[in-house]
């Protein structure tokens, strides 16, 4: 009888152990993983424009900004067009400095935190030409 309880009592604990190894991975594992998205500064065919003009993403996900065609081009986000309205947000994500050779590249990575809703950028030299995109947080 002390056998069969002394087995019992292995076997168990052994399950036990294996379904608390499993559940702390399922604990530990993150939800998803974070993507990076390209956005080039200048059409391909040499406009000016952001392409693609409007991107949806995640908090925490990145973009890689890719100088194209008919540079100099930079990235600024509007600080009244942002969904906290704040400057500070608009200004981290920012990349003021004006990349002046095709190929050159900066990355914006949004918060984990960032506030959901639509983000408005432009490039400070095409502005007037109508070089704006938007990038939509959900």
């Amino acid at each position: 009888m002390k056998f069969i309880s002394a087995s019992w009592r292995r076997l168990s604990l052994a399950v036990l152990t294996i379904l608390l190894v499993v559940s702390s991975f399922a604990v530990f594992t993150p939800s998803a993983a974070a993507e990076t998205y390209q956005v080039k500064l200048g059409t391909d065919k040499g406009m000016l424009a952001f392409q693609p003009k409007k991107l949806t993403i995640k908090p925490g996900d990145t973009i890689e900004w890719v100088n194209n065609k008919v540079p100099p081009h930079n990235v600024v986000f509007d600080p009244a067009k942002n969904p906290a309205s704040s400057k500070e947000l608009a200004t981290s994500l920012s990349h003021k400095k004006q990349l002046m050779n095709p190929g050159q590249k900066v990355s914006t990575t949004f918060p984990a935190d960032a506030p959901a809703g639509d983000y408005t950028f432009y490039c400070e030299p095409h502005r007037g030409a109508g070089m704006v995109g938007t990038i939509t947080v959900e």
